[in-house]
Protein backbone atom coordinates (compact mmCIF):
# COMPACT_ATOMS: atom_id res chain seq x y z
CA UNK A 1 0.00 0.00 0.00
CA UNK A 2 1.22 3.39 -1.16
CA UNK A 3 -0.22 6.66 -0.10
CA UNK A 4 -1.07 9.76 -2.41
CA UNK A 5 -2.35 13.05 -2.39
CA UNK A 6 -5.65 13.92 -4.77
CA UNK A 7 -6.96 17.22 -5.84
CA UNK A 8 -9.88 17.49 -8.50
CA UNK A 9 -10.83 20.68 -10.03
CA UNK A 10 -14.12 22.38 -11.26
CA UNK A 11 -16.97 19.97 -11.90
CA UNK A 12 -15.12 16.51 -11.12
CA UNK A 13 -15.72 17.75 -7.39
CA UNK A 14 -19.36 17.20 -8.10
CA UNK A 15 -18.39 13.15 -8.46
CA UNK A 16 -16.44 13.36 -5.04
CA UNK A 17 -17.48 12.88 -1.12
CA UNK A 18 -18.49 16.64 0.25
CA UNK A 19 -15.33 16.14 2.58
CA UNK A 20 -12.89 15.94 -0.72
CA UNK A 21 -14.85 18.61 -2.58
CA UNK A 22 -12.62 21.23 -3.64
CA UNK A 23 -9.24 20.66 -1.54
CA UNK A 24 -6.12 18.38 -0.88
CA UNK A 25 -6.83 14.84 0.38
CA UNK A 26 -4.75 11.74 0.87
CA UNK A 27 -5.97 8.53 -0.12
CA UNK A 28 -4.13 4.89 0.48
CA UNK A 29 -3.59 2.61 -3.18
CA UNK A 30 -2.55 -0.41 -3.59
CA UNK A 31 0.89 -0.87 -5.42
CA UNK A 32 0.08 -2.10 -8.76
CA UNK A 33 -2.72 1.26 -8.57
CA UNK A 34 -2.90 3.69 -11.56
CA UNK A 35 -4.41 7.17 -12.35
CA UNK A 36 -7.06 5.66 -13.82
CA UNK A 37 -7.81 3.22 -11.29
CA UNK A 38 -7.64 5.52 -8.17
CA UNK A 39 -9.38 8.44 -10.14
CA UNK A 40 -12.64 5.64 -10.88
CA UNK A 41 -12.14 4.17 -6.83
CA UNK A 42 -12.92 7.95 -6.05
CA UNK A 43 -16.31 8.33 -8.24
CA UNK A 44 -14.83 10.10 -11.43
CA UNK A 45 -15.47 8.46 -14.65
CA UNK A 46 -12.21 8.41 -16.74
CA UNK A 47 -14.46 9.81 -19.84
CA UNK A 48 -14.97 12.83 -17.96
CA UNK A 49 -10.94 13.61 -17.07
CA UNK A 50 -8.94 15.33 -19.93
CA UNK A 51 -5.53 16.39 -18.20
CA UNK A 52 -3.51 14.76 -15.19
CA UNK A 53 -0.87 16.13 -13.38
CA UNK A 54 1.67 13.77 -11.20
CA UNK A 55 4.05 16.04 -9.05
CA UNK A 56 3.33 18.66 -11.82
CA UNK A 57 4.11 16.07 -14.84
CA UNK A 58 1.28 15.52 -17.63
CA UNK A 59 0.89 11.46 -17.61
CA UNK A 60 -1.67 9.12 -18.96
CA UNK A 61 -3.94 7.00 -17.80
CA UNK A 62 -1.55 3.70 -17.23
CA UNK A 63 1.00 5.38 -14.67
CA UNK A 64 1.71 3.61 -11.75
CA UNK A 65 1.26 5.47 -8.46
CA UNK A 66 4.35 5.82 -6.07
CA UNK A 67 4.26 6.67 -2.39
CA UNK A 68 4.20 10.22 -1.74
CA UNK A 69 2.49 11.06 -5.20
CA UNK A 70 0.37 14.54 -5.86
CA UNK A 71 -2.51 13.89 -8.11
CA UNK A 72 -3.70 16.95 -9.74
CA UNK A 73 -7.00 16.27 -12.00
CA UNK A 74 -8.89 18.26 -14.69
CA UNK A 75 -12.22 18.29 -16.47
CA UNK A 76 -12.20 19.70 -20.12
CA UNK A 77 -10.91 23.55 -20.59
CA UNK A 78 -12.97 26.03 -21.78
CA UNK A 79 -10.62 29.05 -21.94
CA UNK A 80 -7.15 27.34 -21.62
CA UNK A 81 -5.36 25.80 -24.35
CA UNK A 82 -3.71 22.67 -22.98
CA UNK A 83 -2.78 21.32 -26.48
CA UNK A 84 1.64 21.49 -25.89
CA UNK A 85 0.52 18.92 -22.74
CA UNK A 86 -0.17 15.36 -22.92
CA UNK A 87 -3.47 14.31 -22.68
CA UNK A 88 -5.00 11.48 -21.35
CA UNK A 89 -6.43 10.41 -24.82
CA UNK A 90 -4.40 9.60 -27.63
CA UNK A 91 -6.57 11.21 -29.99
CA UNK A 92 -9.61 12.96 -30.75
CA UNK A 93 -12.83 11.11 -32.20
CA UNK A 94 -12.49 12.42 -36.41
CA UNK A 95 -16.12 12.84 -36.58
CA UNK A 96 -18.64 14.05 -33.32
CA UNK A 97 -21.08 11.44 -32.83
CA UNK A 98 -23.51 9.57 -30.07
CA UNK A 99 -24.68 7.00 -28.72
CA UNK A 100 -27.41 7.55 -25.85
CA UNK A 101 -28.73 5.45 -23.02
CA UNK A 102 -32.00 4.24 -22.16
CA UNK A 103 -32.68 7.81 -19.50
CA UNK A 104 -31.70 10.30 -22.69
CA UNK A 105 -34.09 9.75 -25.12
CA UNK A 106 -35.22 13.14 -25.32
CA UNK A 107 -31.57 14.20 -25.94
CA UNK A 108 -30.78 11.80 -28.34
CA UNK A 109 -33.97 13.43 -30.29
CA UNK A 110 -32.88 16.91 -30.27
CA UNK A 111 -29.45 16.14 -31.19
CA UNK A 112 -30.79 14.55 -34.35
CA UNK A 113 -32.46 17.75 -34.54
CA UNK A 114 -29.31 19.77 -34.82
CA UNK A 115 -28.02 17.28 -37.10
CA UNK A 116 -25.79 15.31 -35.30
CA UNK A 117 -25.87 11.44 -35.74
CA UNK A 118 -26.95 10.17 -32.21
CA UNK A 119 -27.58 6.44 -31.79
CA UNK A 120 -30.64 5.84 -29.28
CA UNK A 121 -32.73 3.22 -28.34
CA UNK A 122 -34.39 2.10 -24.73
CA UNK A 123 -33.62 -1.39 -24.82
CA UNK A 124 -29.55 -0.69 -25.25
CA UNK A 125 -27.91 -2.84 -22.67
CA UNK A 126 -25.01 -1.50 -20.93
CA UNK A 127 -22.50 -3.85 -23.08
CA UNK A 128 -24.03 -3.19 -26.23
CA UNK A 129 -23.44 0.65 -25.83
CA UNK A 130 -19.59 0.04 -24.92
CA UNK A 131 -19.66 -1.86 -28.28
CA UNK A 132 -21.09 0.42 -29.91
CA UNK A 133 -18.83 3.26 -28.70
CA UNK A 134 -16.09 1.01 -29.34
CA UNK A 135 -16.77 -0.20 -33.02
CA UNK A 136 -17.58 2.99 -33.90
CA UNK A 137 -15.92 5.90 -32.34
CA UNK A 138 -18.78 7.25 -30.83
CA UNK A 139 -19.43 9.66 -27.83
CA UNK A 140 -21.67 7.99 -25.07
CA UNK A 141 -23.75 10.34 -22.80
CA UNK A 142 -25.44 8.77 -20.20
CA UNK A 143 -26.41 9.94 -16.02
CA UNK A 144 -25.04 6.44 -15.26
CA UNK A 145 -20.92 7.38 -14.32
CA UNK A 146 -20.75 3.05 -13.91
CA UNK A 147 -21.21 2.95 -17.34
CA UNK A 148 -18.44 5.82 -18.22
CA UNK A 149 -15.73 3.64 -16.11
CA UNK A 150 -15.93 0.75 -18.91
CA UNK A 151 -12.56 0.18 -20.13
CA UNK A 152 -13.55 0.39 -23.79
CA UNK A 153 -15.37 3.58 -23.70
CA UNK A 154 -12.89 5.83 -24.61
CA UNK A 155 -14.94 9.32 -24.74
CA UNK A 156 -18.30 10.10 -22.59
CA UNK A 157 -19.83 12.81 -20.76
CA UNK A 158 -21.90 12.43 -18.18
CA UNK A 159 -25.26 14.69 -18.45
CA UNK A 160 -26.08 16.86 -14.97
CA UNK A 161 -29.07 18.49 -16.31
CA UNK A 162 -32.65 16.95 -15.98
CA UNK A 163 -34.53 18.71 -18.20
CA UNK A 164 -34.28 17.75 -22.14
CA UNK A 165 -33.73 21.28 -23.36
CA UNK A 166 -31.23 22.17 -20.52
CA UNK A 167 -29.36 18.90 -21.42
CA UNK A 168 -28.94 19.80 -24.63
CA UNK A 169 -27.50 22.95 -24.11
CA UNK A 170 -25.06 21.47 -21.49
CA UNK A 171 -23.71 19.10 -24.18
CA UNK A 172 -23.73 22.18 -26.76
CA UNK A 173 -21.53 23.98 -24.46
CA UNK A 174 -19.03 21.38 -22.79
CA UNK A 175 -18.26 20.22 -26.29
CA UNK A 176 -18.09 22.96 -28.55
CA UNK A 177 -20.92 22.07 -31.21
CA UNK A 178 -22.29 24.97 -31.95
CA UNK A 179 -20.29 25.14 -35.51
CA UNK A 180 -21.04 22.01 -36.07
CA UNK A 181 -24.46 21.78 -35.95
CA UNK A 182 -26.60 21.42 -39.35
CA UNK A 183 -30.35 21.38 -37.96
CA UNK A 184 -32.60 19.87 -39.40
CA UNK A 185 -30.92 17.13 -41.52
CA UNK A 186 -31.24 13.60 -40.06
CA UNK A 187 -34.80 12.18 -39.19
CA UNK A 188 -35.33 12.45 -35.53
CA UNK A 189 -36.62 8.84 -35.15
CA UNK A 190 -34.49 6.67 -36.87
CA UNK A 191 -31.54 8.88 -37.16
CA UNK A 192 -31.17 8.84 -41.51
CA UNK A 193 -30.48 11.30 -43.42
CA UNK A 194 -33.39 13.84 -44.67
CA UNK A 195 -33.76 15.47 -48.24
CA UNK A 196 -35.74 17.60 -49.84
CA UNK A 197 -38.62 16.39 -52.39
CA UNK A 198 -41.00 18.09 -54.71
CA UNK A 199 -44.55 18.82 -53.01
CA UNK A 200 -46.15 16.88 -55.93
CA UNK A 201 -43.99 13.58 -54.78
CA UNK A 202 -46.06 13.40 -51.11
CA UNK A 203 -48.91 15.30 -51.52
CA UNK A 204 -50.87 11.98 -50.84
CA UNK A 205 -49.50 11.55 -47.92
CA UNK A 206 -50.05 15.09 -46.57
CA UNK A 207 -53.22 16.18 -44.30
CA UNK A 208 -55.37 18.95 -45.90
CA UNK A 209 -54.09 21.41 -44.40
CA UNK A 210 -50.76 21.09 -44.51
CA UNK A 211 -50.92 20.45 -48.41
CA UNK A 212 -52.61 23.84 -48.48
CA UNK A 213 -50.13 25.56 -46.42
CA UNK A 214 -46.83 24.58 -47.03
CA UNK A 215 -44.52 24.11 -49.79
CA UNK A 216 -41.18 22.65 -48.88
CA UNK A 217 -40.68 19.16 -47.89
CA UNK A 218 -37.91 16.77 -46.85
CA UNK A 219 -38.11 13.07 -46.35
CA UNK A 220 -36.54 9.99 -44.91
CA UNK A 221 -35.59 7.32 -46.64
CA UNK A 222 -35.32 5.09 -44.08
CA UNK A 223 -38.98 5.16 -42.63
CA UNK A 224 -39.91 7.57 -45.14
CA UNK A 225 -41.54 10.08 -42.83
CA UNK A 226 -42.24 13.23 -44.52
CA UNK A 227 -41.43 16.90 -42.20
CA UNK A 228 -42.40 20.29 -43.02
CA UNK A 229 -41.78 23.93 -41.41
CA UNK A 230 -45.28 23.65 -39.21
CA UNK A 231 -45.57 25.01 -35.72
CA UNK A 232 -43.51 22.20 -33.72
CA UNK A 233 -40.51 22.99 -36.94
CA UNK A 234 -41.06 26.99 -35.51
CA UNK A 235 -40.44 25.82 -31.81
CA UNK A 236 -37.39 23.88 -32.26
CA UNK A 237 -35.98 26.49 -34.74
CA UNK A 238 -36.30 29.37 -31.90
CA UNK A 239 -34.81 27.07 -29.92
CA UNK A 240 -31.91 26.46 -31.50
CA UNK A 241 -31.90 29.93 -32.40
CA UNK A 242 -30.91 30.70 -28.87
CA UNK A 243 -27.62 27.77 -29.18
CA UNK A 244 -26.15 28.60 -32.22
CA UNK A 245 -25.74 32.20 -31.56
Amino acid sequence: MVMASFRFYEELNEFLAPERRGRDFACPCARAATTKHMIEALGVPHTEVELVLVNGESVGFERLLREGDRVAVYPKFEALDVTPLLRVRGQALRVTRFVADAHLGGLAHLLRMTGFDTLYDNHFRDDEIERIAAVEGRIVLTRDRDLLKRRAITHGCYVHALRTEQQLREIFDRLDLARGARPFTLCLYCNAPLHAIEKTRVAAMLPPRVREHYQRFSVCDMCHRVFWEGSHWRRMRSMLDGLLL
